[in-house]
């Protein structure tokens, strides 16, 4: 499978835990990686037409590399209708040159793909007349730019395509939970929700699944919602499932009875709510991308993050525990929701005179430049040890571990220190980053 653009958000559950290859990536990159380059095409796999609709159906595009020490230029998409033919039209942008059933699209600039990517071509797709629900078509794709380690680059041939299904049916779309910024812990945000059916066919009822994160909490209630807590391996969460009677025809939109209501606690930080809309009864909704949105709710609070390391002492040949402890202080939680990523890395570097006997399973062995460990487990000079993606406003986590003291090193010191996933860029939500490091000693020499 090719890979795809990340969403600026992830939606909870599973997909929110990133592997840990991804978390420790930052700390070294081998050789091989530097020279290398491939270009992608983000399209979707498939798109449902809305038959007799005036308004056109969105199929956005794009280009995008993956190695940052390259610059790529001049892309080139090729785009092939032909395989719509007697289905569906397509309506072309302003940077596409189309001849017959294909086109020529360019993008001066070919992003690495990452938080600043957007498709760069939008096209516009209309059923054809006559066409009837249940027809498909298909578009294909091809793509070359400029750069690289070789000059140019091109992406994989007969990868990439969509197919266009006709149909007709509802189309629930969300609408308004526009951003929060600067709210204040402890307060009730109103946040206005309205659904409308855009599609060309009732809706005969439908479902909305709201889930709050775990800083914010439903402060208004519906007779229709059923409310539960969520936890577990993943964040705290509460959550809402609502099933509303009400039939929506073609062009109707729908209000909550009253207007949502969200509270932000006192260790609300970087919150957010996901929602949710769908048909009832299993009916299909023609366009899903509209179905989903995100309420971003960003309190303005702190989150003091801290780390000590512990003095242990022994004897050549004796085993000693060390332990590497991480507290959250709050006020605040924090949770990098979108990403997944880990909080934060304890990166722990080795005494001199000890070797690593036992180590956590979330502390990966390093070279002391960051490299793989290559040996195995134990023994490393250098420990990088991987938080959650999430943290309570109280968590506490200690890292243990078993050092056997090979020479007698008086005050051997080994310094443990948090550092973020991404190389650079710091805990702008930790007020006091003198905490951040701490020290392992070994055989202490007794205060005078």
């Amino acid at each position: 499978m090719r890979p795809v653009p990340v969403h600026p958000f992830v939606r909870f559950g599973a997909a929110a835990v990133a592997t840990a290859g991804i978390l420790l990536a930052g700390l070294s990159v081998p050789a091989s990686a530097t020279e290398s380059d491939q270009l992608w095409i983000d399209a979707p796999y498939e798109k449902s037409l809305q038959t007799g609709a005036a308004a056109g159906t969105p199929v956005e595009v794009g280009l995008y590399h993956d190695n940052d020490n390259f610059t790529v230029t001049d892309g080139r998409l090729t785009v092939d209708t032909s395989g719509l033919a007697g289905v569906a039209e397509v309506t072309w942008p302003e940077n596409c040159a189309p001849s017959g059933t294909t086109a020529v699209c360019t993008v001066a600039q070919v992003p690495v793909i990452g938080s600043d990517y957007s498709p760069q071509v939008l096209l516009e797709v209309h059923a054809a007349d006559g066409a009837e629900a249940g027809a498909q078509g298909r578009i294909t794709y091809a793509a070359t730019a400029t750069g690289g380690p070789e000059g140019t680059l091109e992406a994989p041939l007969d990868s990439f395509g969509t197919t266009l299904t006709l149909a007709s049916g509802p189309d629930l779309v969300l609408d308004g939970l526009d951003p929060v910024e600067g709210a204040t812990p402890g307060t009730v945000h109103t946040a206005p929700l309205t659904v409308k059916n855009e599609g060309q066919e009732p809706a005969r009822g439908f479902t909305l699944g709201m889930m709050a994160s775990y800083g914010l909490g439903f402060d208004s209630r519906y007779d229709a919602c059923t409310y539960t807590q969520t936890g577990g391996e993943y964040a705290p969460m509460s959550r809402a499932e609502c099933a509303f009677d009400r039939v929506l025809l073609p062009g109707e939109t729908f209000t909550l009875p009253e207007p949502l209501r969200i509270a932000l606690a006192d260790h609300a930080f970087r919150e957010r709510v996901d929602v949710d809309v769908q048909p009832a009864g299993g009916v299909t909704d023609i366009n899903d991308e509209n179905n989903y949105r995100i309420l971003e709710v960003d309190a303005v609070n702190t989150a003091d993050f801290a780390v000590r390391g512990s003095r242990v002492s022994g004897a050549v040949g004796e085993t000693v525990k060390a332990a590497l402890t991480f507290r959250n202080k709050g006020p605040g939680w924090f949770g990098n929701l979108g990403s997944g990523d880990s909080v934060a890395l304890v990166d722990f570097t080795v005494p001199e005179g000890v070797t690593v006997t036992r180590a956590p399973a979330a502390c990966d062995p390093r070279t002391l430049d960051g490299g793989s460990y290559r040996p195995g487990r134990l023994g490393a000079p250098r420990y990088v040890c991987e938080m959650p993606y999430w943290v309570l406003e109280n968590t506490v986590r200690t890292f243990r571990f078993d050092l056997r003291v090979d020479t007698v090193v008086p005050d051997a010191k080994g310094q443990v220190a948090l550092r973020p996933v991404i190389t650079g860029a710091g805990f702008p939500h930790d007020p006091k980053p003198g905490n951040n490091t701490g020290w392992v000693t070994v055989n202490p020499t007794p205060a005078a």
